[in-house]
């Protein structure tokens, strides 16, 4: 069992990991920039250390103040959350060549799902279905290119291998300008990422966006907590997740779960992960994994009854999976509303001081926050300030909690996106279930 964690993050998932730690009885250290001496984690960890001035890549992204940090308080585990240094292999090696343990999987398991195009060859070796494509970086031939293209049908999308964040991609209609969307895409690969090579797939139309959380030990042990549906996003960011995605065949589930499993065992993976993928007419195709704890895990936890931070924290220790797949019961379903501070309409970010804030409650409503009233929302870093998640028997009761908690939710003296939240939840095609992602970009733009 680890004895003590260093929390490498802030906001939101530094709590959740914080609280997590307290609960096993694991001693905490916050790092925190200069910006935010005031968070609720930094207030209630057992140690904290300041590592910086507000810019990221001057706090939470400076691997050697970090690893310091780690020194300094003699703590034996570091915990990067989300974002920030998460998935970043070399920070993963400087963790475990330093003597401390990396509460994530291996460098080298990082390095092998961070560029797509290893990612989608280990899918295919084990069997998990990815999306037609050019299998690997696409060659200098114009010709073989060409080839490759018809070969997948138009439309296709160019991505650049080293990619993220929905950016270095490029959807091509036709032959004619195929050449040159792919030479514009690499310059732009090289100048964002370092790397100009690219790769090609099948432009799927009007695809959700469906995931698998798993859960493996290292050791030989891996289970699924079934999938969520994250298809509401704009700009590629996430707005609402649910799980279970709605209207999917059980058999069909069952049969993504047990790929990703096996996946995860091929690989020997460690640790929480995400297996994401674009679903549609009843097909699955791999499009990454995530190799940390996401965003949107507390929608699994609600369906699931487990704690996956907590399962983090045990595996990270040395402790074998306790938990079997037959163990897993997947029952009822939770919603989860990102709330962010910014405007609703606008979507620029509204940092400020917090004059009152009251979070919703009652049976079935969870609040992952960090703020409170009279907290200072920094203009420096993401604008998630907190995420509400329900939880009911059926999709229609956690959804008609989501739109109570929705209105019993205050925050005053900054903006937020809970008014389009409230839209969003009130929404006849949302409602129905299984909209595309495309839908909330589409919706948004017919409305301005």
């Amino acid at each position: 069992m680890l004895e003590k964690v260093l929390i490498a993050n802030r906001g939101e998932i530094a709590l959740r990991v914080l609280r997590a730690c307290k609960e096993l009885g694991i001693r905490t250290v916050a790092v925190h920039s200069t910006a935010d001496r005031e968070l609720k984690h930094v207030r209630l960890a057992d140690e904290s250390v300041c590592i910086g001035p507000p810019p990221s890549a001057q706090s939470y992204l400076d691997v050697p103040s970090i690893i310091s940090a780690a020194e300094l308080t003699n703590a034996d585990g570091i915990h990067p959350g989300y974002g920030f240094l998460s998935e970043n292999a070399d920070f993963a090696e400087q963790v475990e060549n330093s003597g401390f343990k990396f509460i994530g999987p291996t460098a080298d398991t990082i390095r092998l799902m961070g560029d797509k195009v290893s990612a989608k060859q280990q899918m295919q070796r084990t069997g998990v279905p990815t999306v037609p494509g050019s299998d690997g970086a696409l060659p200098d031939d114009p010709d073989e290119i060409l080839r490759i293209a018809r070969d997948i049908g138009f439309p296709v999308i160019v991505k650049a291998a080293a990619g993220g964040g929905g950016r270095g991609m490029r959807v091509v209609h036709n032959e004619e300008v195929l050449l040159s969307s792919i030479q514009v895409t690499q310059s732009e690969a090289q100048a964002a990422f370092g790397s100009p090579v690219v790769y090609m797939e099948k432009f799927l139309q009007r695809p959700r966006h469906v995931e698998i959380q798993v859960l493996a030990d290292g050791q030989g042990n891996a289970i699924h907590l079934g999938d969520r549906d994250c298809s509401l996003q704009r700009r590629h960011q996430k707005v609402i997740e649910e799980a279970p995605a709605p209207g999917i065949d059980q058999a069909l589930r069952d049969e993504i779960g047990a790929a990703c499993v096996k996946a995860c065992l091929d690989m020997g993976y460690r640790g929480a992960g995400t297996f994401e993928f674009l679903y549609e007419d009843n097909a699955f195709y791999f499009i990454e994994m995530n190799t940390r704890v996401q965003v949107e895990h507390p929608v699994t936890e609600m369906i699931s009854g487990i704690d996956i931070v907590r399962e983090q924290l045990l595996i990270a220790g040395g402790a074998p999976l306790s938990i079997k797949q037959e163990d897993v019961v997947l029952k009822g379903h939770s919603i989860e509303c990102r709330i962010n501070a910014e405007d609703p309409r606008t979507f620029m970010p509204s940092p400020g001081t917090i004059k009152t804030f009251h979070a919703p409650g009652g049976h079935g409503v969870r609040v992952d926050s960090h703020i409170y009233s009279g907290y200072t929302v920094p203009p420096h870093y993401d604008s998630l300030i907190g995420k509400l998640i329900t939880f009911a028997d059926t999709r229609e009761a956690a959804l008609a909690k989501m739109r109570q908690a929705l209105d019993e939710l205050v925050v005053d003296g900054i903006r937020t996106n809970a008014a389009l939240h409230r839209e969003l939840v009130t929404d006849t095609s949302f409602m129905a279930g299984g909209v595309s992602i495309h839908y909330l970009e589409s919706k948004l733009e017919h409305e301005h």
